[in-house]
């Protein structure tokens, strides 16, 4: 995930669900075709939530990483 140039973060930790995935549609509409947003969360159904969203909208799921109570999202704008 490091080697990946992150256009937007969107920090979305202490968030439950549909929040981080709200967000993270907003913040996608910003954003121009094919920049890379990424997203951290700490609500563990966000693995399977961005999973779906991704395939719902068309935004590619780049990545998934967990690190400690962390989730780290990267999509990247259809």
């Amino acid at each position: 995930m490091s080697t990946m140039n992150i256009d937007q973060e969107l920090d979305t930790r202490g968030l439950n669900c549909p929040l981080p995935i709200l967000k993270a549609k907003k913040a996608l509409t910003a954003m121009q075709s094919g920049q890379l947003l990424k997203v951290v969360s700490t609500d563990k159904s966000s693995l399977r939530d961005f999973a779906a969203f991704s395939k719902q909208t068309g935004n590619e799921l780049m990545s998934q990483e967990t690190v400690g109570e962390d989730f780290f999202h990267v999509l990247k704008r259809r």
